[in-house]
């Protein structure tokens, strides 16, 4: 097969992955997070196994761990978070108008009048309950939200647990597949790709929790209303570089300057916690859990996770960092080959060494040996 074969045979292979992904994201996300939790825990699962368990049982023990302690958090978290959007519903209107007088007071009219003149609160609730209402409406039409909402709890630990059993040997005859002539280069970049995915994914994951609780705690603790639920969406949505910092810094200060105005206390509390955290989060954790090597600028970051949410929808930003991960690592190879190539030399001695070297992965992972 000439190069023209295989660009037209690898170009059409891409564009049929595309097209399949598009039709059947209303149904991809258990199997998804399924695969997430079952890449997540394979490294766990291959030290029990040199341990001396068996993958099967290695496997169980690991699943039930693991969903036992996912349906302990959503016991100990769903009351307070309904708890907390109860109080924010309860306590907004006071909120608002409390802020409108604040910017009021500082001579900013304009800001304070898009908080709109002295509502009464049940007209303000009236409101929020009908934009509330039109949302869930939008959100049940699209068809398919309660079935991705069972299948969560359903479908998802099967797929983590037969995908987990079975990650091993999957690979080993996702090998047999390969182009024999492209074989070693295709390994050397489904390393590379697998280094900086395991770097992000798992511990930017181990981030993103320690940043959620920590923020949720903190502002919890400086009596923020609804400081739980800001704190946590601020940890949560901490995967794309300084974007959960932000948007936690601004929602929280604001709400603190409209609750605790003019006692500056609270305030300062709350640019001390964000300020500590971020301090934390770049000289502690990041470099621990996610490392140096991954590669992935945080700007291409944020511009998968738009960009493929924007054409897949939630399931696009699932997808977004691994395929943000091995587009990038891709990009890299043929950046490479280029710089090697006679477009580039102009005739003259192309370089040595064609590939860079491997990254190295610290996981217990046996990639080498796949």
């Amino acid at each position: 097969m000439n190069l023209r074969a295989q660009v037209v045979f690898w170009l059409v292979t891409l564009l049929v992955v595309i097209g399949l992904l598009w039709l059947l994201q209303g149904i991809l996300l258990p199997f998804l997070v399924g695969m997430a939790i079952a890449y997540f825990l394979d490294p766990v699962a291959d030290r029990l196994e040199a341990w001396g368990l068996s993958r099967l049982a290695a496997t169980a023990l690991i699943t039930v761990i693991f969903f036992a302690l996912v349906i302990v958090a959503l016991i100990l978290l769903v009351p307070m978070i309904q708890a907390q959007i109860v109080a924010l519903i309860n306590t907004l209107p006071e909120t608002l108008e409390h802020g409108r007088r604040l910017l009021i007071h500082f001579g900013r009219t304009r800001w304070a009048g898009l908080l709109g003149p002295d509502h009464s609160g049940t007209a303000l609730m009236g409101d929020i309950s009908k934009w509330l209402g039109g949302l869930l409406g939008r959100a049940w039409a699209g068809g398919l939200a309660l079935f991705n909402a069972l299948s969560l709890f359903i479908i998802t630990p099967i797929v983590a647990f037969y995908m987990l059993l079975d990650w091993d040997r999957m690979v080993a005859r996702v090998d047999t597949w390969l182009p024999r002539g492209h074989a070693p280069t295709i390994r050397r970049l489904a390393s590379d790709i697998n280094v900086v995915m395991a770097g992000f994914i798992r511990g930017q994951g181990l981030l993103m929790i320690f940043l959620a609780l920590y923020y949720g705690i903190g502002l919890s603790l400086a009596g923020v209303h609804f400081g739980l639920l800001i704190g946590l969406v601020a940890g949560l949505i901490s995967f794309m570089p300084f974007l959960g910092a932000i948007v936690g810094f601004i929602v929280a200060t604001t709400v603190a300057a409209f609750q605790f105005w003019p006692a500056w206390g609270h305030i300062v509390a709350v640019v001390a916690i964000f300020l500590v955290g971020q301090f934390i989060e770049g000289n502690v954790l990041q470099p621990k859990l996610v490392g140096k090597h991954v590669g992935l600028h945080p700007v291409w970051v944020i511009f998968a996770v738009l960009a493929f949410g924007a054409v897949l929808g939630f399931v696009g930003m699932l997808l977004a960092v691994p395929l943000a991960a091995a587009l990038g690592v891709v990009m890299r190879f043929l950046l490479d080959r280029y710089m090697d190539s006679p477009i580039y030399t102009g005739g003259q001695e192309p370089r040595v060494e064609a590939l860079p070297p491997p990254a190295r992965d610290d996981s217990p992972r046996r990639v080498a040996d796949r």
